[in-house]
């Protein structure tokens, strides 16, 4: 047996440049042909959605991604791998249902039956779970569009609340409402609707998955998902280690290996010393294009697909990881050169200019191409201020 193939650092970035249409000349036509060059947008914070997009797509305007999500649906909302929201395309849309949706559900309920049976007042909660999840798909059966606020003052059985600390000075009470909400969505059963805010911001109206996508969603099994959702990110953020799949995916490694096993790729070697694997297709030399982009500056906003893309970081990362990543791994706001994190940025609240936050000394090509990149930003941003629901580490200093 020959030695293994190896893709260096180097070779690394090259590709997460081009295949994340960060460089020049690599940009997406569309929205929705960037949601699978990423395998989908991060959308835990609303504004991410947007400001990926503007990174990625030559005069973005955030109409165009209303228009994907809420005139044409086709972008999806869901919530997916790690319990976090997505949008998807359709396609990639029942494929993440069906590899992952099945744990996600399962864990958004074991977490709620924790705590109904903490708190008093639920005799069964498996019952109430059951019965709210019912009166909820029935309530949205007929095409209807409501919001959670709606939902609960409807119907009785979903407007439930348990208490935490009970006789302690933080006793609080917390509505079980969203919380069904959200498992029914991990399920694929219901789907976030219209939003009736700015595009920085989330009050989304429910509905039925099979009305809002006017088709019931294909199903897929939980296998067949998995071999389907790693192939797709093998070909976007590959090479990847067992790790970087099974963090990724918020799976096991039974269910991560079960899929490699189905799929034609091939092992090679990391600077890192570990073992990555791409897809057979797509090893440099045999085909793959890996030739080095120009060096570039762009800003990405916090949970970004491409800093959120893998679990084992340092070939873009380096040793920014405590600056970039909050204590729960969720990554801020960032500053790229040349395939790198090599800072961050934040918005002013005043005038919204966008200030840069280097980590490290940079040329000053760099330096000066993040300076035009955050000028442009601002323009961009006009009067709009996003808020930060991860600040970056060096935000706080």
């Amino acid at each position: 047996m020959g030695a293994r193939p190896a893709i260096s650092d180097a070779q690394r970035r090259a590709r997460l440049v081009r295949r994340h249409r960060l460089g020049a000349g690599v940009h997406a036509s569309s929205v929705t042909e960037l949601a699978d060059s990423l395998v989908g947008y991060h959308a835990t914070t609303p504004s991410t959605v947007y400001l990926s997009a503007r990174a990625r797509i030559a005069g973005f305007l955030p109409e165009q991604m209303d228009a994907a999500l809420y005139r044409d649906r086709s972008l999806v909302k869901q919530l997916a791998m790690r319990r976090t929201l997505f949008v998807f395309t359709r396609p990639v849309l029942a494929d993440a249902v069906g590899a992952v949706g099945p744990r996600v559900t399962a864990s958004e309920r074991t977490n709620m039956l924790r705590d109904l049976r903490r708190s008093p007042g639920f005799d069964d909660p498996d019952r109430w779970i059951d019965t709210a999840r019912a009166a909820v798909r029935d309530d949205l059966a007929d095409g209807s569009l409501r919001t959670s606020t709606q939902l609960r003052e409807r119907l009785p059985a979903l407007d439930g609340y348990v208490v935490h600390g009970v006789g302690t000075k933080w006793e609080a009470r917390a509505p079980m409402g969203p919380r069904v909400l959200n498992m029914m969505s991990a399920a694929g059963d219901i789907v976030r609707g219209p939003n009736s805010a700015g595009w920085h911001l989330s009050r989304p109206s429910w509905s039925s998955m099979s009305t809002w996508l006017g088709e019931q969603l294909p199903v897929v099994s939980v296998d067949d998902g998995h071999r389907a959702m790693i192939e797709r990110w093998l070909r976007s953020f590959g090479p990847g280690t067992e790790t970087d799949l099974v963090w990724w995916l918020g799976s096991t490694k039974r269910a991560v290996r079960t899929a490699l096993a189905g799929l034609d790729v091939v092992e090679v070697d990391l600077d890192d010393g570990n073992i990555g694997y791409v897809l057979a297709d797509d090893v440099p030399g045999e085909g793959a294009v890996d030739d080095p982009a120009e060096p570039a500056a762009f800003l990405l906003p916090e949970l970004d697909p491409t800093t959120m893309g893998w679990k084992q970081r340092d070939f873009y990362l380096g040793p920014h990881v405590g600056h970039v990543f909050d204590s729960n791994g969720n990554g801020g706001q960032t500053a790229w050169w040349d395939g790198r994190i090599v800072g961050g940025w934040r918005q002013h609240k005043d005038g919204g200019r966008i200030e840069v936050h280097p980590l490290e000394k940079l040329p000053r090509a760099a330096t000066r191409a993040l300076a035009a990149e955050a000028e442009r930003f601002g323009e961009w941003l006009g009067d709009v201020r996003p808020s930060p629901g991860y600040p970056a580490p060096f935000m706080r200093r």
